[in-house]
């Protein structure tokens, strides 16, 4: 952790959902004039080193954004003390955080939407669902207003 705030989006392979809510916070702090270091990673490393899903791409090209350059890791030990607040894309990758964090980095991990709500895995379906997690995760950007502590 530094002067700057920093966020980390979490999912499972760090190909679909996580990524899309990098870029999509990554833009909103942009444009606000915010300074937020912004990343994401997956709990597994099955796509370690990849470019993000093509549907992924896709849908995030569609609406301006810029994904095929980013690459997925897995989340490490260095990252609950790296980053400020890692949020999660649904309640078993929350889980699956507290299981790992250390005990003072626990209240750093929260769900990405609100109310408990999960961003859905797109991956097994139709291509439609990777937009509809685009829409999900714009609006819950559009909201936010810079803080941490708002998550």
């Amino acid at each position: 952790m530094g002067d700057t705030p920093s966020i980390l989006m979490v999912c499972t392979g760090n190909i679909c959902r996580s990524p899309t809510m990098e870029a999509v916070l990554r833009r909103r702090a942009e444009l606000a004039g915010w300074r937020v270091d912004i990343d994401s990673a997956g709990t597994t490393d099955w796509h370690a080193g990849e470019p993000p899903d093509p549907r992924t791409v896709a849908a995030g090209e569609a609406a301006g954004y810029a994904l095929a350059r980013l690459r997925a890791r897995q989340v490490t030990d260095a990252d609950f003390l790296r980053f400020d607040l890692l949020l999660a894309a649904d309640r078993g990758h929350r889980e699956w955080l507290l299981g790992r964090a250390p005990p003072d980095c626990r209240d750093k991990v929260r769900l990405f939407l609100a109310d408990d709500a999960e961003v859905p895995d797109p991956y097994y379906g139709p291509p439609e669902g990777f937009a509809e997690v685009l829409r999900l995760v714009e609006a819950r950007a559009a909201a936010w207003d810079g803080r941490i502590g708002f998550f």
